[in-house]
């Protein structure tokens, strides 16, 4: 690994501390309750773990009441509109936690080995801050190889840092590690990665291991199947390339290698084919999560330019990512790969501006473009690498201008010196680059030792 690859590792370490041990949000309730579920109960009814937070005074607002503990989905089951790919991630680090509740217990311990106590919920929380670092040092690999070599080593590993503080990622790691989204940002990474070495020769093996990627990702988000697109783009690029070439009978031996990634996609997708089908009655997401979908995609523009989180104005570092893919899709050399990069991003801007409920209400920034953190980083790298003289002082104090924004609004929303469902520019900007400042001593206090005080009393 090169010396910043080390720096990355030591942050992270030094930066473990900082996660929070705890779940609030009706998001995080729904993806630990999958697990929780499953490991203790074996099966995906919820009404315990639900009422176990609700009793608990962990989300008592009216809200959670009504659509988790008095709906019913058409089976006669609690709704979880969430999906199983996260726990399935957590399992590990839930699993070690359980053995050790459970050995403690036997030398008198008190803690409960009921899936709920704190043990549970720090393999979980400490679980999402372990895959978002992950997801930081794939995008570095990516990065690298898009750009040429362990040469750019260097480039790739400052480009993956600096996406990893001037955009979201933090407070899904550290502030609300039960959501999805540093499980997100992880299994994207790990395909994209995966395709940078199957598209080399589109084996049948190869397309077997990006099969189950994918449906890793679909059951981690739903609306991460889209970045598949990106890579189906690529392997017709190479079927017309072939045939251009005079080789239609190696398009053809490609093409007989594209049930091994059907299978291996229905195969891992089975678990989450099991819950929509126990919970929902049908293959596929309760008919509430469905109605909200628009696939003219109405709200595209405002995912990316509305004040209430829209992902350019609450994180402007991915101007500059984005306009590095542009600069990548003109050599010929890596002109291809990023072309279906962009494509990725694209799709991502679709399928979020085609949800009614684009604003993720109450949410730190446009969280569905987290899954996009490796496709923003090798955009970051092409331009460090890119831009010279005037042009490198120039990012770089945008650069720091953005990531102190993003952490500068970090500060603003957990310690409720904000409009949580959208920005103030003027408020927001004299917060984050005079009043915070100022006040953090004091607010790196509180979150290292009375984190309590930055808790509102009810959540869904």
């Amino acid at each position: 690994m090169t010396r910043p690859t080390w720096v990355l590792v030591l942050i992270f370490v030094v930066s473990i501390p900082a996660v929070t041990l705890r779940l609030y949000a009706s998001d995080e309730i729904e993806y630990f309750s999958y697990l929780r579920s499953v490991w203790f109960d074996h099966d995906v009814s919820f009404d315990n773990e639900y009422r176990y937070f609700y009793e608990h005074g962990i989300a008592r607002g009216p809200g959670f009441r009504e659509t988790f503990l008095e709906l019913k989905t058409p089976t006669g089951l609690r709704y979880n509109f969430g999906t199983v790919g996260s726990a399935l991630l957590w399992a590990p680090m839930y699993a070690v936690a359980d053995a050790g509740v459970r050995v403690a217990r036997l030398i008198g311990s008190s803690v409960e080995a009921d899936g709920f106590s704190r043990p549970y919920i720090a393999a979980v929380a400490y679980g999402s801050a372990l895959y978002g670092f992950l997801a930081v040092l794939l995008s570095a690999y990516v990065a690298q190889r898009v750009m040429g070599g362990e040469q750019w080593g260097a480039f790739s590993a400052w480009a993956s840092a600096i996406v990893w503080f001037g955009t979201p990622l933090p407070f899904y790691m550290y502030l609300a590690p039960g959501m999805s989204h540093a499980c997100s940002a992880f299994v994207v990474a790990a395909f994209v990665a995966a395709w940078l070495s199957v598209r080399e020769r589109w084996t049948a093996r190869g397309l077997a291991a990006l099969g189950a990627l994918s449906a890793l990702m679909t059951m981690v988000r739903e609306q991460d199947a889209f970045f598949t697109i990106g890579v189906l783009v690529d392997f017709v690029w190479t079927l017309a390339d072939d045939v251009r070439s005079g080789q239609p009978a190696l398009a053809f031996g490609r093409l007989k290698a594209v049930p091994a990634a059907a299978f291996t996609f229905g195969l891992c997708f089975l678990p989450q084919a099991w819950a929509y089908l126990v919970l929902n009655g049908r293959l596929g997401p309760a008919d509430v999560v469905a109605n909200k979908m628009l696939w003219y995609s109405p709200h595209a523009l405002q995912v990316l330019f509305s004040t209430e989180h829209g992902l350019f104005l609450w994180t402007p570092l991915a101007i500059v990512c984005v306009a590095g893919l542009c600069v990548a899709a003109v050599p010929a050399r890596t002109r291809r790969t990023a072309i279906c990069l962009l494509i990725m991003l694209l799709a991502q801007v679709y399928i979020s501006g085609s949800v009614d409920t684009w604003t993720v209400a109450g949410s730190f920034g446009q969280r569905r473009f987290l899954g996009a953190s490796v496709v923003l980083t090798t955009g970051l790298a092409v331009w460090l690498q890119y831009v010279r003289g005037w042009r490198r002082v120039a990012t770089v104090i945008a650069i720091v201008v953005s990531v102190w924004w993003n952490l500068g609004l970090m500060a603003q929303f957990g310690a409720n010196m904000m409009d949580r469902q959208r920005l103030d520019l003027a408020a927001n900007a004299y917060n984050t680059f005079v009043k915070v400042p100022l006040e953090l001593p004091s607010l790196a206090y509180r979150y290292l030792f009375n984190r309590a005080s930055f808790y509102r009393p009810t959540q869904i």
